[in-house]
């Protein structure tokens, strides 16, 4: 047993991890959270990351977005952000007098790495007055760049909240085309995208409503326009959570990363999800015991020089203003 304190935490991981690993964790789950109060530390997960991280360990979870506010709001004085390296980044923008550990430097992002400052600079030059909208999936450096950044959650409400007739949008293409489906403000899109996201296809929707009457298929935003358009449901990993707990379907799919399926099925057992899903070969990076080495040792501290720090803070803070 991992404990009165641990009681919760226990019944959501059994039933996900086979009892005998779960009985493994118990002393790393224990020492981890010792250090968490000495160091009075939090630790933030994204819902990507594995269950023995997601409902072992995490003090507070969910997607980009929810991290950003939460980040915000911390008064810990140090937070591990179990993700990858641009929402430790966000998280260090909106705590800049705190300690932000990320477990493995390792952790990045294929989105993210599709597009620097320069190439927003670029785009500036070639689109002459044009606001930018930079999702949170970018660096630091990009963000600085930008006029406002946003997640899947909330980008249409955030690229109308510029009251511009046309706007720069980077740098998932797919999410762009889905926000410029959803709004009459033209968008200027970028090439990027997410190698987790961009190899779902609708044949694989297809063969899925063939095996399984009745289905609902829950896409990300980031998934290529024909997912999109087979899906029953579009939406952040944030709002999926909320459709299954409102619809409560015998049976979905979330076609999003893996670990996604797996952090649901814990808190709605009463839902069968059905896989494929795609691996985040970073996120993966992230383990339990680099999450106790980054606390022992106080690894890795992330650092965003000036100015770009307070020019990519002020693109986060607008974000977070947009309702």
């Amino acid at each position: 047993m991992l404990g009165k304190l641990h009681g919760e935490r226990e019944v959501r991981l059994r039933r996900v991890l086979p009892g005998i690993e779960v009985a493994a964790l118990a002393p790393t789950l224990a020492r981890i959270d010792a250090l968490k109060r000495v160091r009075r530390a939090i630790i933030l997960a994204h819902n990507y990351q594995t269950p023995d991280i997601f409902h072992g360990v995490a003090d507070l979870t969910g997607d980009s977005l929810a991290l950003a506010r939460e980040a915000a709001r911390t008064d810990a004085d140090v937070i591990v952000l179990c993700g990858v390296h641009f929402m430790a980044e966000t998280a260090k923008l909106l705590n800049p007098g705190k300690t932000v550990l990320l477990p493995d430097l390792g952790a990045g992002c294929s989105l993210a790495s599709s597009i620097t400052a320069q190439d927003v600079r670029r785009l500036r030059a070639a689109h002459p007055g044009l606001p930018v909208v930079a999702y949170v999936n970018t660096s630091a450096e990009v963000k600085a760049e930008a006029d406002v950044c946003c997640t899947s959650a909330n980008a249409v409400a955030v690229v109308e909240s510029l009251g511009a007739p046309e706007v720069i949008f980077v740098p998932d293409r797919y999410l762009g085309r889905h926000v410029a489906s959803r709004t009459p403000v033209r968008l200027v899109l970028w090439e990027g995208s997410c190698e987790v996201h961009e190899r779902f296809t609708a044949r694989e929707v297809d063969a899925l409503r063939e095996t399984h009457a009745g289905i609902r298929v829950l896409a990300h935003p980031e998934c290529p326009p024909d997912v999109l358009e087979a899906a029953d449901h579009v939406g952040s990993t944030a709002d999926m959570v909320r459709y299954l707990r409102a619809e409560m379907p015998r049976q979905a799919v979330l076609l999003t990363e893996c670990s996604m399926s797996d952090n649901v099925a814990a808190e709605l057992p009463q839902v069968e999800l059905v896989r494929p899903c795609n691996l985040c070969p970073h996120m993966k990076t992230i383990t339990l015991e680099k999450v106790e080495r980054s606390l022992l040792e106080m690894e890795h501290r992330i650092e965003i020089p000036e100015p770009v720090a307070s020019r990519a803070r002020r693109a986060v803070e607008r974000m977070l203003d947009v309702r």
